[in-house]
């Protein structure tokens, strides 16, 4: 049970390391795009390709759907991301049980969008939980965690994509232990949860007045959605990357300092700068700032 592109990385590796696949439970097609057409999900896309029966159920609730469920009699349930909650009475189909991959280090960040949390919230080190599902929101036992450092300067997708080729390898060796038996479980700390709530809109918005690191932290967390956006001299854009730059000013915070080869130097809090190296401009494309301020003067 999956929906986006972490979800189809491990069910592509089900698939090739021969698991037996018995049915691909993923969120109904979405409209998309400019003239919203409707998008089958990562997942569907694969399991449509190598032939899995697919199923699209909008609820739970629903007594057919359930049974249809159980009637695949499942050994396990394997759950990454599909972006609904399944009741106890689903929980308790398969006789192995069900299982989660979580893209944090549980307990920190349950939720949606623990990745770009990850690096929103500044972390030096995320990772990739495999645990047993209860009806509370990723708050089921604990069987594996695998750490893995964030760099320094990576986005949200990249980082996800790393995390997905770790999830992969521990969503199969969690299945192989279940299978003999050979797992532990490891109830998780309340004290230290964290949330890891959805993403929305409201977050792009640059605040100026953040130190440099957290301004680079924001433009990279957000990267490639919802994207952070800054308003230069009264025209919107979009921010794609930011680095430091290397100006001491007492400027005030979001004040133009120069353009530079780099991009468009910015003052920001603690008496530094940040420079935007790529953006797009409303109905444009994504591009190298420098390149599009030389060909869009800017006054400074």
């Amino acid at each position: 049970m999956g929906t986006p592109d972490i979800a189809a990385t491990c069910l592509k590796t089900l698939v090739q390391k021969n698991y037996d696949v018995v049915g691909v439970y993923t969120k109904i097609d979405q409209p998309k795009g400019r003239h919203m057409k409707l998008t089958m999900s990562d997942v569907k896309q694969y399991a449509v390709s190598q032939g899995l029966p697919v199923y699209q159920p909008t609820t739970f609730k629903d007594d057919a759907v359930v049974e249809e469920l159980r009637a695949l009699a499942p050994d396990v349930i394997a759950v990454v991301a599909y972006g609904k909650i399944l009741p106890q009475r689903v929980l308790d189909i398969p006789r192995l049980g069900c299982i989660n991959i979580h893209a944090s280090v549980l307990p920190l960040l349950r939720g949606s969008g623990p990745v770009q949390w990850s690096i929103l919230n500044g972390f030096d080190e995320t990772g990739v939980t495999a645990m047993f599902m209860s009806a509370a929101l990723d708050a089921g036992d604990i069987i594996e965690i695998r750490k893995t450092p964030i760099e320094p300067y990576e986005t949200a997708q990249e980082l996800l994509d790393r995390l997905a080729v770790i999830g992969a390898d521990l969503l199969c060796d969690t299945l192989d232990n279940l299978e003999k038996g050979t797992y532990t479980r490891t109830p998780q700390d309340g004290r230290l949860v964290t949330l890891a709530p959805m993403l929305t809109k409201e977050l792009c918005p640059i605040d100026w007045s953040k130190t440099q690191r957290q301004i680079i932290d924001h433009v990279r967390g957000l990267n490639p959605w919802p994207v952070a956006t800054a308003e230069l001299s009264g025209n919107h854009f979009k921010i794609y990357e930011v680095r430091p730059g290397d100006t001491v000013t007492d400027r005030q915070p979001g004040t133009i300092l120069a353009l530079k080869k780099q991009g468009l130097e910015i003052a920001c809090g603690e008496g530094k700068s940040v420079v935007i190296t790529r953006l797009q401009a409303e109905g444009g494309k994504q591009m190298p700032a420098a390149d599009y301020f030389r060909g869009h003067p800017i006054e400074i």
